[in-house]
């Protein structure tokens, strides 16, 4: 799908359908307004009838997402006009932009439409282009790759416009690249964890890697497991014991052509193609889901994406260790001590318990090659769930400010994470009578125990942990998005890096 931005009259928009946003609460409002005051434009002026007709109905309210078309109106180009609920206007910020966008290519496409036209009368707040061509493509992704029915890409959107009657053309456009460079990064991150695990086995994610490296220029190093042996990471590689798939250790850097100082932000992405649980197996119902359990990874090779097109001031390294956990007769085993790459030994108490085993090796590795700042996303407990429910990523950290500057970066892409607590008690739960630490606590506090473990591998660099276990997929599609991997932690990695001030 194409995105573009059209600075134009809005009677000479040329579309299959132009869509305008119209708010709560606002009766005497006519289409168009996304800042809530009423639009002077004579081309929509002359449809308020309709509109207020809609209104006094109940049919249209203007309450978020719904929408309402008027077939061959009068006065504009465009062969429908559509309006969309933008919500109560105070409220309406980048994060409905995204979601409208999303919405009306997901709603629009089913119904024979091309070519849509959203008319933003704030067009000139960048940040709304942006997420507007954001939502476009991310609406337009679809969980049904390997569904052989030949229509089901008779039903596309071809082009997608952001449309203002006035501003600065190249601003905009600049601001649309942004939008599409991000969510075109996104996507490649939902494409990776929506493939069935016999198709995506680590040497899979090695190619897909590379080959996104090589598009772009960045440097990729892969360490093998040979390599890995040598180098004793016997936290990984134990997991890796019982699969016939190898594992491995992916690095992908990008240097700024001038850096604006001597930061080096390490992205640590969990990337278990497959997960059973081990010999601590999961149960049968819902584990097909667990190809998903590479979505840290998966997030960080679109990030890297992202940032080899945008080219922020810091330094990156994308950290990825990639393993499958399976069942055979070389698994590993509960009761198994392992020696990290750290030094430090580990008991294995629950196989299933995996994914911090591989991080605990990446984390030591990034730690050992420059990394000044890290942050790590990973598929990790379903505690976080419990904790959280489906809205909000978990973040843990060992430094504040570091936090600090993730948190704001969150917010200014539009994904949410909420801090958990990492006190000093909560170690108590980590003890091991044979080993350093072992890779479970107890019943309580589940996710925090696992950053706990995470922590004794990223210190003393500054690190914030984000757990999305809960929030990497969704089981029921949304207006604006379908269901299936939703490539969070994405946006909030690369905005990180944009934003970072040294």
């Amino acid at each position: 799908m194409q995105v573009k931005i059209e600075v134009s009259p809005v009677e000479k928009i040329a579309a299959d359908a132009l869509a305008v946003i119209c708010f709560e609460k606002a009766e005497s409002q006519t289409p168009g307004s996304t800042a809530g005051a009423a639009t002077s434009d004579p081309a929509l002026a002359a449809q308020s009838g309709w509109l207020e007709e809609l209104r006094s109905s109940g049919e249209f309210t203007g309450k978020l997402y719904e929408m309402a078309t008027l077939y061959r109106p009068e006065g504009v180009s465009a062969r429908r006009l559509v309006v969309i609920g933008g919500g109560k206007p105070e409220r309406f910020s980048p994060v409905e932009a995204r979601r409208v966008a999303g919405t009306l290519v997901r709603s629009l496409k089913c119904k024979g439409v091309r070519g849509i036209a959203l008319l933003l009368d704030q067009a000139g707040n960048a940040d709304l282009v942006t997420a507007a061509a954001e939502g476009a493509i991310l609406g337009s992704w679809e969980a049904d790759k390997y569904k052989t029915d030949p229509k089901k890409n008779d039903k596309q959107i071809d082009a997608f416009t952001v449309a203002t009657p006035a501003g600065e053309l190249e601003t905009l456009r600049l601001a649309l690249e942004k939008g599409r460079v991000i969510a075109e990064a996104q996507n490649l991150t939902r494409d990776l964890v929506n493939e069935p695990p016999n198709r995506l086995t680590p040497a899979v994610l090695v190619e897909a890697a590379k080959s996104m490296s090589a598009d772009l220029g960045l440097k990729c190093e892969v360490l093998d497991q040979e390599a890995m042996e040598q180098l004793g990471m016997g936290a990984l590689l134990g997991v890796a014991q019982g699969s016939s798939n190898p594992p491995f250790l992916i690095a992908i850097q990008y240097l700024p052509a001038v850096s604006s100082g001597p930061a080096h932000l390490a992205l640590v992405g969990k990337g278990v193609t497959f997960d059973t649980g081990g010999i601590s197996i999961k149960p049968a119902d819902g584990m097909e889901k667990m190809k998903y359990d590479m979505a840290g990874a998966a997030a960080v090779i679109g990030a890297m994406k992202a940032v080899g097109q945008l080219k922020p001031g810091i330094a990156v390294t994308g950290y990825i260790p990639t393993v499958e956990n399976m069942v055979n007769g070389n698994a590993q085993r509960p009761g198994d001590i392992v020696t990290s790459l750290s030094g430090k030994t580990i008991e294995v108490l629950n196989t299933d318990a995996e994914g911090r085993l591989i991080l605990a090796d990446a984390l030591t590795y990034a730690n050992r090659h420059g990394a000044t700042h890290i942050v790590d996303a990973a598929t990790l407990t379903g505690a976080i769930g419990i904790a959280l429910g489906h809205h909000n990523m978990g973040a843990f950290t060992n430094n504040q400010p570091l936090l600090d500057s993730f948190m704001a970066a969150s917010r200014a892409a539009g994904e949410k994470a909420w801090q958990m607590p990492l006190e000093e008690e909560y170690k108590e739960y980590l003890k091991s009578a044979y080993a350093d630490l072992p890779n479970i606590g107890g019943r309580h506090g589940g996710s925090i125990t696992a950053a706990w473990f995470l922590k004794e591998f990223a210190d003393p660099t500054p690190w914030v942990h984000l757990d999305i276990a809960s929030t990497a997929w969704i089981d029921d599609g949304k207006p604006w998005l379908s269901k299936g991997p939703t490539g969070v932690a994405v946006r909030s990695f690369v905005q990180l890096a944009m934003d970072w001030k040294q």
